[in-house]
């Protein structure tokens, strides 16, 4: 089956078939609809790594994350995938379970089938070492990372005003003993969330060493939140509120908190961080700073392969969005 026949039997030139699988957005919608229905009754199948070698490329990108078993990162990569699949390509996922070194094979794997670009939350800070790619012309955007050079594109969220909007509305329901279970700082998200906490510690006239605790998880596990909530009630003083750095460990820490006996929030009160869809769903429904995770995908994903399809008229950007406080049974009214 070739492309002439499915040409013949639309209607339609032999390029116009081109268009329709390579960049559908470019042809009227009632044509793409017939090709599409002739490819279908004649079962055409493009011979990829034929068109791969003309091109150069192939109509797939590449999405690596740092842990796609967090809620927060299969959202994004359905932001992802939709929008690439409306636009023509497939995606590869990759999980680099926050490893430098499995996430520069992946890296090395999707250079390998000569994907179009790529998408990424890297595991550190270096963007110098995404150069290689560029050199072999694979575009490169940062997703839930900023980028920190003009000649890089990034979708980001604002960390610091995230931790600073719960830490804020604890201490505004009256909390004074907050504990901040984050996850390892050594991931900026959790570096930037502190500081944010921090920042609203400060905002109200209060000294960070007496008010907020610092609890470091070597996860962000919902296990390694009931873990916590473990050690906090073997020591017989628990805190008046607890910030976590995301939603699983919220999650822990209410399982931990509700199995002992402690009203939540009457006893404690609780926020997280991601708003999760089982946030809401949860024995308590929790309270969390929400991302806009879809968008994340969506915008990066057009911003990819806009980079990739427009090289002269592209314009790098870097975009932060903002989060929003969603106030749930977990921190109860405001006093």
């Amino acid at each position: 089956m070739t492309i002439k026949e499915v040409a013949q039997r639309a209607g339609v030139s032999p390029g116009t078939i081109s268009n329709v699988l390579n960049r559908p957005e470019r042809v009227a919608p009632a044509t793409r609809k017939r090709v599409e229905e002739a490819i279908r009754e004649l079962g055409f199948v493009r011979h990829g790594s034929a068109s791969t070698l003309r091109a150069g490329h192939s109509r797939i990108i590449g999405l690596s994350v740092m842990d796609i078993g967090n809620p927060f990162f299969t959202d994004v990569a359905a932001g992802v995938e939709e929008t690439a699949s409306a636009l023509g390509y497939a995606v590869i996922l990759g999980n680099s379970a926050g490893s430098l070194a499995k996430e520069e094979r992946n890296l090395r794997v999707l250079a390998e089938q000569r994907v179009r670009g790529v998408l990424i939350t890297p595991s550190d800070d270096d963007p110098a070492r995404f150069d290689q790619l560029r050199e072999r012309d694979i575009s490169v955007v940062l997703v839930d990372h900023p980028a920190h050079r003009p000649d890089q594109c990034s979708v980001t969220v604002n960390d610091v005003g995230g931790g600073q909007m719960a830490v804020a509305h604890l201490l505004g329901r009256g909390a004074r003993r907050i504990c901040h279970l984050t996850g390892p700082l050594t991931i900026r998200q959790c570096r930037e969330r502190k500081l944010g906490a921090e920042q609203a510690v400060i905002a109200a006239g209060l000294d960070p060493a007496t008010t907020l605790e610092l609890v470091e998880a070597p996860a962000m596990t919902a296990r390694a939140g009931q873990q916590a909530a473990e050690r906090m009630l073997d020591t017989g003083l628990l805190p008046e509120a607890v910030f976590c750095a995301n939603d699983l460990l919220a999650v822990g820490v209410l399982r931990g908190l509700l199995l002992a006996g402690v009203n939540v929030p009457d006893d404690v009160a609780l926020i997280g961080y991601d708003d999760i869809d089982f946030a809401a769903a949860s024995t308590v429904s929790l309270s969390s700073i929400r991302q806009p995770t879809y968008r994340l995908g969506q915008i990066a994903t057009e911003l990819l392969l806009d980079e990739c399809d427009n090289p002269g008229t592209h314009a790098h950007q870097q975009i932060m969005f903002q989060p929003e406080l969603v106030l749930r049974e977990s921190t109860g009214s405001p006093r």
